[in-house]
């Protein structure tokens, strides 16, 4: 099997390789490292915005164009990594694992992923305990699904995932409290799901499922010759884009919340692209992945310092995701102390942030811009310094980091 070649000479000195020895991707590093970025700025609002828990800053009726668009464009992040995860299960297979030994690592990488959301990641959001199912999770049980289709054509297995997520929304109406003992089955799979006394599923696996077969069956795309693949993702992004202005206009189908007119034209069109993350509808889907796929045809032309930054981000994505949580929850633990709060104020706050909001903790929005500004900051070294061990190292644990 040829390998891939890398389309651009790598800004960060010297060609960056996967662990099979293939030349990387430069253009799926660069969007999974503009998402990271923006990943940041989302849990920075999180932990230092005083209006975060306050209400839902995508809500027409009581957010602002600001907070708004900070909450939406970050709605591109979990829909990229979870499709970009696809793209590179297909590429592992394009560079010569059999399907078995890539069924085993999804597997495997899998499992971890849920072991890591369920201890290092969920304590690190919350300093307390919870379980937290957030992307992580969803990435990894994905993994798991995708390892038992490994020997079906990929195309058919992005023709699943896009059945899957065009199909699911018209499941919304099943309440899993109506299905007894199945119900919390239901809630894993399909919705926002409370688990008694130990956390809550935020990302249900089903529709995030069908986002990764989807990018498992767009990967040979990124092996075309540029120009055509450059062709292909534009038409394919204004096709998903025009599909969510078609089906959203007339409240059609495909999210459970209609928009409607308000006063003036900033809230209506807040409402019109209010579109449902929990979970993540058709329309949410459309917009976000048709967004991404438009930046990410923009991105190949970045270059110099901005292009390292990213893909210093993008090559190291799950060292950097862990090590961004317990930056910002540490900073705002120790800010608050600095303050003369009670520094026990971030601890247990996902679950009750009553004791945050009396305690009269946050900053205004551009406070928060500045704590993400710093924490990208730091990340930086340290994503630069990991990327550099895992281009120099083929040490088998590294694909699992």
């Amino acid at each position: 099997m040829t390998s891939i070649t890398a389309e651009r000479t790598d800004p960060l000195t010297e060609p960056a390789l996967t662990r099979s020895g293939a030349a990387r991707l430069d253009v799926i590093d660069l969007l999974r490292g503009l998402v990271i970025v923006l990943m940041v700025l989302d849990h920075a609002r999180d932990y230092f915005h005083a209006q975060a828990f306050l209400y839902d800053p995508v809500d027409p009726a009581k957010s602002n164009l600001a907070v708004f668009g900070t909450r939406w464009i970050t709605h591109l992040c979990a829909p990229t990594f979870v499709l970009l995860s696809g793209v590179s299960a297909y590429l592992q297979r394009a560079n010569g694992k059999s399907p078995a030994t890539l069924s085993r690592f999804l597997l495997t990488r899998g499992l971890w992923l849920i072991f890591l959301e369920v201890t290092v990641v969920s304590l690190g959001f919350n300093f307390g305990p919870i379980l937290f199912m957030q992307v992580i999770w969803a990435i990894g049980a994905s993994m798991v699904l995708l390892a038992a289709l490994t020997r079906a054509p990929p195309l058919a297995v992005g023709a699943l995932g896009a059945a899957i997520i065009a199909i699911h929304p018209a499941l919304s109406g099943i309440d899993a409290a109506d299905l007894g003992s199945w119900g919390l089955l239901w809630g894993f799979m399909m919705e926002l799901t409370l688990i008694p006394n130990l956390g809550f599923v935020a990302y249900p696996l089903l529709p995030w499922a069908g986002v990764m077969f989807l990018g498992y069956g767009l990967g040979g795309l990124f092996l075309k010759p540029a120009d055509e693949r450059r062709r292909t993702v534009l038409v394919l992004a204004l096709g998903m884009l025009a599909a969510f202005v078609v089906l959203r206009a007339p409240n059609l189908y495909g999210d459970p919340a209609p928009w409607s007119a308000h006063a003036d034209a900033a809230r209506t069109a807040m409402s019109f692209l209010n579109v449902s993350k929990y979970p993540p509808s058709l329309l949410y889907v459309l917009a976000t992945l048709g967004v991404s796929l438009l930046l990410s045809l923009a991105l190949e032309r970045l270059k110099g310092a901005p292009a390292n930054v990213l893909l210093a981000f993008g090559r190291t994505p799950l060292f950097t995701y862990v090590l961004h949580i317990y930056i910002l929850h540490l900073g705002a633990l120790l800010i608050a102390a600095a303050m003369g709060l009670d520094p026990t104020i971030m601890v247990n706050f996902v679950v009750d942030p009553s004791r945050t909001i009396k305690a009269g903790w946050g900053f205004s929005l551009a406070g928060a811009y500045a704590a993400w500004a710093l924490t990208l900051a730091a990340l930086y070294p340290l994503s630069a310094w990991f990327a550099g061990v895992k281009r120099r190292r083929r040490d088998w644990w590294l694909s699992y980091l």
